[in-house]
């Protein structure tokens, strides 16, 4: 089969803006406990993308760790890629795909870091494993070889010996999207999709279908 002949037909759902909830979080709760439940692999997998001051793009996988109506947090190297980014222009965009149900959401807001102890109570939570390989690795730096990470890997394990919970790298911690724009995808039959935007507006958010 030709690539351009490679194609999915869509037909499991609908979706209308006259049956969304008026709040694009709750709206996203509901749909993320629906591909929570359908037991896709990773539903708070999502890209993120993000771009430099003059407008170079970036884009990788993160994941979704918390949210709510402060915003969408994931955890990550401030001086990755992603962090230094960040660092200049402070604006991303989220994407979740999930294919099984035939959906995706887009987010776009700006963004900010979270506070420090939020950071430690999630980093002291994750896996020691994770946290040393937290400490151990130059994240998006360019190295000679595997050997070096592991080497790294058994220098923090011996500083550390005997510590469950490490501490909080001085370069690591959790970014909070504050969106301000919402897309929730429908795939539909003769990709004629629905979709529907929410737009912030003060206080509240708009309503209003696009064309697919």
């Amino acid at each position: 089969m030709k690539l351009a002949e490679l194609r999915q037909h869509y037909a499991l759902e609908s979706l209308s803006e006259n049956d969304v909830r008026p709040d694009p979080v709750a709206q996203f709760a509901f749909w993320f406990e629906e591909a929570r439940a359908s037991q896709i692999l990773e539903p708070n997998a999502m890209t993120l993308a993000t771009a430099t001051l003059d407008g170079r793009p970036g884009a990788r996988t993160v994941l979704l760790k918390d949210f709510g109506n402060q915003g969408f947090t994931f955890f990550t190297n401030y001086e990755s890629q992603k962090g230094l980014d960040l660092a200049e222009n402070p604006k991303a965009a989220l994407l979740f795909t999930w294919l099984d149900l035939q959906r995706q959401i887009r987010i776009e807001g700006s963004v900010e870091k979270i506070a420090a102890e939020e950071s430690l109570a999630y980093f002291q939570s994750r896996p020691r494993e994770s946290q040393i390989g937290a400490w151990a690795s130059p994240q998006s730096q360019v190295i000679e070889g595997r050997e070096v990470l592991e080497k790294r890997e058994k220098e923090v394990e011996l500083k550390f010996s005997g510590v469950e919970k490490l501490p909080l790298p001085h370069n690591w911690g959790g970014y909070r999207v504050i969106p301000e724009v919402f897309e929730f995808w429908q795939g539909r039959m003769s990709r004629l999709h629905d979709r529907i935007l929410y737009t912030k507006v003060g206080d509240g958010w708009k309503i209003n279908r696009l064309a697919p």
